[in-house]
């Protein structure tokens, strides 16, 4: 058994002055949805215009409130565009946000504009590091590619991973 006392131990990444960012705290809340248009098409091959229009009247757009939509079209079918525009035009009045693609698509998009809420002045000649693990989401690639390229012109460094255990990324020339 180790007698030391605690005093006397030192946290050196405490006291590094190294910053840290974790993503998780920009996580885009949420529900995120995919609207396929597959499911409105005749024999999920072919979209009839009178048929669709009457779908876009009737369908209730409300249980698309505060919800982020992915428009998307899982069959191998042809949409014009217009069809896509008009889904959109019914969801917009409901929906927290509406992208055109896969829920992949939505969530890239979702933290990309998260992202913005980085105000990068306050990490002038810093040295950061960018938490590496998530513990409860899925933060996708394009998040990280993201901060790099918006901190990269004023820190110092930056590193990924954890304090006490990172991957140099960027280091400042002098």
């Amino acid at each position: 058994m180790f007698n030391y006392p605690l005093e006397n131990i030192l946290n050196k990444v405490a006291q590094s002055g190294i910053l840290e960012i974790n993503l998780e705290d920009y996580y885009p809340a949420g529900e995120r949805i995919l609207f396929d248009m597959k499911n409105h098409l005749f024999n999920e091959l072919v979209l009839r215009e009178k048929d669709f229009r009457e779908f876009i009247a009737a369908h209730d757009w409300t249980q698309y409130r505060n919800k982020n939509v992915a428009l998307h079209c899982s069959a191998e079918a042809i949409i014009p565009t217009w069809a896509y525009m008009l889904v959109a035009s019914a969801i917009e009045p409901f929906a927290k946000k509406i992208v055109f693609g896969d829920l992949i698509t939505l969530e890239t998009i979702l933290w990309l504009e998260s992202m913005e809420k980085i105000i990068p002045a306050g990490f002038k000649d810093a040295r950061v590091v960018i938490k590496g693990c998530s513990d409860k989401i899925s933060i996708p690639e394009a998040a990280y590619v993201e901060i790099t390229r918006k901190l990269k012109p004023l820190v110092k460094s930056i590193m990924y991973g954890e304090p006490c255990s990172t991957v140099p990324v960027y280091k400042k020339k002098n």
